[in-house]
C-alpha cells in the first residue's frame, strides 16, 4: 500500500561526536542499525522533535546503561530533516491494520513450520522487528512500494501519575529505511544545552 506522506518531521539521533562530526562534514553516512531487537526494525533511528530524549539516551549510551555494538564515547545530537516519504505511519490506523495483517501471516509462517515466534522482552523487541521485517520483504516478493520510514510511538519511562498512559519518556521514533530521505544534517541549538562538549 502506498502511504506517501507529504510533510517532513525534524529528528534527532545520538551517536558519537566524532560520527556526527564526520557526517556533518560530509565525510560519513549514518549506519543503518541491524539488530534483531530493533523494534521499528532496520534502518537510521531518530527521536522525533526531541533533542532532549536523543541527548539522554548518547548520555546512558556513554555510560554503558543502554547498549550499542559501537560504544559511545562522547555523547552527541545530530539533527536531521527528514521526508517521511512513504511511510509506515503507526500513529495511523490504516497502518496498524497492515501491520496487523503481517503479525498474522508471519504467524501462520511459524505454525506451519513448527516454530515459536520470536518474543518482546524489555527492550529486546524482537516480536516488533520480525514482523516489521517481514512486511517490507512481503512487499517486495508483492512488488509494492517499498517503505521509505517507519513511524511509532513509544510509551516509555514511568507514569506521569497513578493510571496515566502518560509516561515520562513518550516519544515518537522515525526509522528511515532509504538514506535519500534525510535531506539535510544540522547541530540543535543552543549548542551547549544538546551537546554539552561543544561548549
Amino acid at each position: 500500500m502506498h502511504d506517501y506522506q507529504p510533510f517532513s518531521v525534524i529528528g534527532f539521533h545520538s551517536c558519537d561526536r566524532e560520527v556526527a562530526l564526520k557526517v556533518l562534514n560530509g565525510h560519513d553516512e549514518l549506519l543503518p542499525s541491524q539488530n534483531l531487537w530493533d523494534w521499528l526494525g532496520e534502518g537510521v533511528y531518530f527521536w522525533e522533535q526531541n533533542p532532549l530524549r536523543a541527548l539522554e539516551y548518547a548520555t546512558e549510551s556513554a555510560e554503558r546503561k543502554q547498549f550499542n555494538k559501537k560504544p559511545i564515547n562522547t555523547p552527541f545530537v545530530l539533527g536531521a530533516i527528514i521526508d517521511l516519504g512513504n511511510c509506515l505511519n503507526l500513529v495511523e490506523s490504516g497502518s496498524l491494520n497492515i501491520l496487523s495483517s503481517s503479525f498474522r501471516e508471519l504467524h501462520n509462517i511459524y505454525d506451519v513450520a513448527g516454530k515459536e515466534m520470536p518474543v518482546n522482552k524489555g527492550n529486546n523487541r524482537a516480536l516488533d522487528c520480525a514482523v516489521i521485517e517481514y512486511l517490507h520483504q512481503s512487499n517486495e516478493r508483492k512488488n509494492e512500494p517499498a517503505y521509505d520510514t517507519v513511524r511509532c510511538a513509544f510509551p516509555e519511562g514511568r507514569q506521569a501519575y497513578p493510571d496515566s498512559y502518560i509516561t515520562s519518556r513518550l516519544h515518537i521514533q522515525v526509522c528511515v529505511r532509504n538514506a535519500d530521505c534525510i535531506k539535510g544534517f544540522f547541530l540543535p541549538r543552543p549548542l551547549g544545552k544538546f551537546n554539552p562538549s561543544m561548549k
